[in-house]
């Protein structure tokens, strides 16, 4: 399966500072991120009197300036009634607490972002904590490698992240939020982040997807050092499930790339793929290996530090994923590396070719 068949309605982005009608109601924004994916996406709904922004922008007076221009020039002399946040990583919720207070508007999220959130903004560590090290170690990440990553530091969620408010309005699967006489519904997901709302209109059939569907790379779903044990990818692939009841007429707009139409090709093309990547995994573990044995498997380009850094969380995913399906067991050697073996000796060698895409290079909450 490709994505050749996603049709795309619109062939380029909106400048910064402007603001583009892309479906009845919507307007469709751009702000730059000092990343190698080096912009996101964001949305404004027409809610009668006022406007909903969806998603925010990072931290920053860049940012801030393009705001204002938008103020200016896209909303019609109506003020912003609502700021929804569909998720925590700075790209989508780095200037939330700025418009909240500009425009004393309320912020909406859901509960566990917004805990998280609040969380790694009161984080004062600065310096690479033991159960990191101990993460990396056990990923088997060489001690130069580790050396690069723990000079970086720690933390940094509050720098790309202006103040939160300290209330909030939830945001529940299922809710039905009214904008500006058309009914929304909260779709929710996990894996890339741990609450991820989407927000879907049947009457103009348009899915506001976020991180959760992206046109054209694939979002970084990793194991981190917070929750080492976890498995984001089964919680992601059930995502997946769930979004195709969706239906596959709606216009999808999410936070990189452009608006597209294809939904479930796209779901079925991320299931597919990452399945793949797991059976790829699977079969070079006939003998054991540890998570950085494994990354070129996963990713056929050179990685540096930073890249190598977000690719072991990633992988590990894919790990714990065939860990919870009994297809890998885990062993600790003694040098403390996790070691993966698939426990069916007898697999099939065949050639995996590299269609995975970089992870998605928005800040990752570790």
């Amino acid at each position: 399966m490709d994505n050749f068949s996603l049709t795309y309605p619109f062939d380029d982005l909106p400048p910064s500072g402007t603001a583009r009608d892309v479906a009845p109601g919507i307007k469709w924004l751009q702000m730059p991120l000092p990343f190698a994916l080096d912009h996101i996406n964001l949305y404004l709904i027409e809610d009668g009197d006022g406007w909903v922004i969806v998603d925010t922008g990072i931290r920053g007076d860049k940012t801030q300036n393009f705001w204002r221009e938008i103020f200016a020039n896209a909303l019609d002399g109506k003020p912003v009634t609502r700021v929804i946040v569909t998720h925590m990583h700075p790209d989508h919720l780095g200037q939330a607490g700025w418009l909240c207070r500009h425009w004393n508007a309320p912020l909406l999220m859901s509960r566990t972002e917004y805990f998280y959130a609040r969380t790694f903004s009161n984080e004062n560590v600065r310096e690479l904590p033991p159960e990191a090290i101990l993460f990396y170690q056990r990923g088997g990440i060489p001690e130069n490698i580790l050396s690069e990553i723990a000079s970086r530091g720690w933390g940094g969620f509050s720098s790309n992240v202006e103040p939160m408010p300290v209330g909030y309005h939830r945001l529940i699967d299922g809710q039905v939020l009214t904008i500006g006489g058309r009914e929304w519904r909260v779709v929710t997901g996990s894996g890339h982040s741990p609450e991820h709302v989407c927000l879907y209109c049947e009457e103009i059939d348009v899915l506001i997807s976020g991180d959760q569907v992206l046109p054209r790379i694939t979002s970084n779903v990793s194991v981190n050092a917070n929750e080492p044990e976890e498995d984001p990818l089964s919680y992601w692939l059930d995502s997946h499930r769930k979004f195709l009841s969706l239906p596959d007429t709606a216009l999808v707009l999410p936070s990189h790339n452009r608006p597209f139409y294809g939904l479930h090709t796209r779901l079925r093309y991320l299931l597919e793929h990452h399945e793949d990547r797991m059976l790829a995994c699977e079969e070079k573990c006939v003998t054991p290996q540890t998570a950085h044995d494994l990354l070129p498997v996963m990713f056929s380009r050179p990685l540096d530090s930073f890249q190598i850094m977000l690719a072991l969380g990633e992988c590990i995913a894919h790990l714990h994923c065939l860990m919870g399906r009994g297809r890998l067991e885990r062993t600790l050697d003694q040098d403390g590396r996790y070691r993966y073996r698939s426990i069916d000796p007898t697999l099939s060698k065949r050639a995996h070719p590299d269609t995975h895409e970089s992870p998605d290079p928005a800040p990752l909450m570790v």
